[in-house]
């Protein structure tokens, strides 16, 4: 059975703005189901451990869809979003494959935690794959080669983009843009439209651009993963 990862956020604090955030529920419930439908195991994982905080807007009627409400829904799933493991505690020989969904708690937090850069650092070592969509490729910022280079330099990726950023008004708020911030590591960026489902592949790192492009970048890594077996 495939075992793969999807690591959390535990940042709940927008910035000073006395709003809350966390993680984004349609960037974790739609590859949640898409893995556990192909009959993968998923573990969750988040730097505190324990509970990981949902963003509240992500579950305003607006933003909810099938997968969402399936999750909310699903006492099993609730569970292991109450009980993730520490990151600290986690092996990368443990699993397949990593996902890290998005939500802008991942800027304060998983882009500065020493546990996720290695363990990131490390996936990549191994020749495992890796998804990281929405604000989550922000975590890909102080992540190096082996040879000390920017892990994503050279690369092509995408993440959250400037302008859908400026639409939230949030540029002043959050700690750094994730597209400035992977441009400025020597990635070679791309983008569709505001909120388009777009997912760029570069060998074993899949990224994805929004919450739209959550479940899209799931299906690209169950496909990867999938030919790797064959």
């Amino acid at each position: 059975m495939t075992r793969v990862l999807m690591v959390l956020t535990s940042h709940d604090q927008l910035g000073d703005t006395g709003h809350k955030t966390g993680f984004w529920l349609e960037e974790l419930a739609a590859p949640y189901y898409r893995f556990r439908d192909a009959g993968w195991d998923v573990s969750l994982a988040s730097p505190r451990g324990g509970r990981a905080p949902l963003d509240p807007k992500s579950d305003e009627p607006d933003f909810q869809t099938d997968q969402t409400r399936r999750f909310t829904a699903d006492a099993e799933a609730q569970r292991q979003l109450e009980t993730t493991v520490r990151l600290d505690s986690v092996s990368v020989d443990d699993f397949d494959t990593v996902f890290y969904p998005g939500g802008h708690g991942p800027l304060w937090d998983l882009a500065e935690d020493n546990d996720s850069i290695r363990l990131i650092e490390q996936v990549v070592a191994a020749g495992k794959p890796i998804a990281l969509v929405c604000h989550a490729p922000g975590a890909l910022r102080h992540c190096a080669t082996s040879e000390g280079k920017p892990l994503v330099a050279g690369k092509r990726v995408t993440g959250f983009t400037d302008s859908e950023e400026e639409y939230m008004g949030l540029t002043k708020v959050v700690p750094f843009l994730v597209e400035d911030e992977l441009v400025a590591k020597g990635a070679e960026f791309s983008k569709a439209g505001n909120f388009e489902s777009y997912v760029v592949s570069e060998g074993l790192l899949i990224t994805g651009q929004n919450p739209a492009s959550s479940g899209p970048a799931a299906d690209q890594l169950i496909s990867l993963v999938s030919r790797a077996g064959a």
